[in-house]
């Protein structure tokens, strides 16, 4: 060995560490944080291996009412980009979303860019709908949206990529909303209404041709409740309208759909569904496109 082999090696060695700092998967890639988990999973699909991505909200966890720990909020303050629904989803994490924007920091409100709709009941009329992901139409504007926002704030990013990335998911997505459309299309129009635990299904109401009776919580938060008034009101409803199933979030008690069951008088199956959360890998949601065929096939069942 000469007494210059050292110096090479660690010349060597040296080069190879810097590569790997800038290559997909090193420390050195751009940073995006995303509040909830379905917004988590579609910006993964896009920004693969291009983008450091971190979702706030946990498998399971409910939008209306997750918290942020002094690291998360000191992420969404560092990021390069943070991606959020919006519309008053993220109750609890709006005030750290509107520091990192105070401080600079790029952000996308996704569901106020893809055109929101008003719910429709009486109690939360002419408030901002924000489930905008029950309409697969729209996740394809929210997919190129954050596309758009990774290619223009994420230095160092492959912009080829990132787009092949949007392109092969807007092409999952587009075979997604066909598919929920072939299958609604078999439910009789006068089957087609639906009344959950609470109001999350209007834009898949609007795309897809069904009537929103009701909701057991007349709101569009879980955060709220239902007199004995609302459940009295809605159990007429349901009862009018010759409802089949009352479809409630699998990740919440659905003891207020059962007292609906109870106070209608009438045989109404309980039905769970994915509405505002992934699961974890064994959960039957694991990702969005996974999500919104349970929640399809669980529909079509229900109504059929």
């Amino acid at each position: 060995m000469t007494p210059r082999t050292p110096f090479a090696l660690l010349a060597a060695t040296a080069l190879l560490l810097a590569l790997a700092g800038c290559a997909p998967g090193g420390e050195d890639r751009p940073s995006v944080v995303v509040t909830t988990n379905i917004l988590g999973d579609i910006t993964r699909e896009i920004a693969g291996d291009e983008a450091e991505v971190t979702v706030l909200m946990r498998p399971g966890a409910d939008p209306h009412s997750f918290g942020v720990s002094a690291q998360d909020a000191a992420r969404i303050e560092r990021a390069d980009l943070v991606v959020h629904n919006g519309l008053g989803l993220e109750e609890n994490v709006l005030r750290h979303v509107d520091a990192a924007r105070e401080a600079g920091v790029p952000v996308l409100a996704v569901g106020e860019a893809v055109d929101p709709i008003d719910y429709r009941s009486d109690a939360t009329a002419g408030q901002p709908d924000p489930h905008f992901w029950t309409d697969p139409h729209r996740v394809r504007k929210a997919a190129g949206l954050i596309a758009d926002r990774i290619a223009e704030h994420a230095d160092g990013v492959d912009t080829a990529a990132i787009r092949a990335n949007a392109d092969g998911y807007d092409r999952e997505l587009a075979d997604l909303a066909h598919w929920m459309g072939e299958t609604f299309d078999a439910i009789p129009a006068d089957r087609r209404a639906l009344v959950t635990n609470h109001h999350v299904f209007g834009y898949l109401a609007q795309r897809y041709g069904f009537r929103v009776v009701g909701a057991v919580i007349p709101s569009g938060t879980t955060l709220a409740s239902p007199s004995a008034s609302d459940l009295k009101s809605l159990a007429t409803a349901v009862e009018k309208a010759g409802v089949r199933a009352v479809f409630a979030d699998s990740s919440q008690p659905d003891r207020l759909a059962r007292v609906l069951k109870s106070e209608s008088g009438v045989d109404v199956e309980i039905v769970p569904l994915f509405s505002e959360s992934l699961t974890d890998a064994r959960g039957g949601a694991p990702t969005y496109l996974a999500m919104m065929r349970a929640n399809t096939t669980a529909i079509a069942d229900g109504l059929t």
